[in-house]
Order: C-alpha cells, then sequence, then structure tokens
C-alpha cells in the first residue's frame, strides 16, 4: 500500500481541476444509468474505506498518511462531505502539499475555497 499511495496520490491530487473547491459540482447522469451509479458509489466507497485505513495506518508507519486521508475523503459518500473537503484543503500544509504536487506535474495551482462551513440549506 505505501508504494501505491506514492504513485496514485500524486496523480489523483494532479488530475483534480483546479477550481475542484470553488466550484459547484454537477451530477446529472446518475438517473440516465442507475444501476451502474450504484455499482460505481459501492465501488467509490470501498476503496475510500481503504484508503481511509491505509492513511490512519501511515500516520505511524512511512507514507503520506494525511494526504491518503484526504483523498479517502474525496472519494468516500457522507453528509456535509463537501464541506469537510473545504475545511481540510484550507489547512495550510494540505494546500502546500496539494499545490506542490500540482506544480510538479505542470497543473495549475488549486484555488482556495472561501473560509467557513456552508449552513445547511444554503447554496454553495
Amino acid at each position: 500500500m505505501f508504494f501505491a499511495t506514492l504513485i496514485a496520490m500524486p496523480l489523483l491530487i494532479a488530475r483534480l481541476p483546479a477550481d475542484y473547491f470553488t466550484r459547484r459540482p454537477v451530477r446529472d447522469w446518475p438517473a440516465r444509468r442507475p444501476a451502474l451509479h450504484l455499482l460505481l458509489v459501492v465501488a467509490k466507497n470501498g476503496l475510500g474505506v481503504v484508503l481511509l485505513l491505509a492513511g490512519l495506518a501511515m500516520l505511524v508507519l512511512p507514507g503520506q498518511g494525511v494526504l491518503t486521508i484526504f483523498v479517502a475523503i474525496m472519494l468516500l459518500d457522507f453528509p456535509r462531505k463537501r464541506d469537510l473537503e473545504r475545511w481540510l484543503i484550507r489547512r495550510r500544509p494540505i494546500f502546500r502539499a496539494a499545490n506542490w504536487i500540482r506544480a510538479k506535474r505542470h497543473q495549475p495551482p488549486l484555488e482556495l475555497p472561501p473560509a467557513g462551513f456552508r449552513k445547511p440549506g444554503q447554496p454553495g
């Protein structure tokens, strides 16, 4: 898992759109293909749980623990996930590490989202 995260984490972070944390997500395809959507949600959450456990282990073992946990959270589905993602990326070490990885891959830096959790029911 250590070597997998060394390869996968930079690729995933570099592939994020620069405005991932500032734009509103668009999800219009699940209604057209509900069976495929269910399969992808189960697979995505399964991978998220594996990465979360690996990231927690890497906090005390060698590896990119914090970045792996961050990517795991991005994969998991739970209420107010978007708010948690934005809060995490505003942490200076995570933001700097993600943008350092993006610069190495010749990608533009991530846009920093506005501060604060949004209230339930508030657009964002």
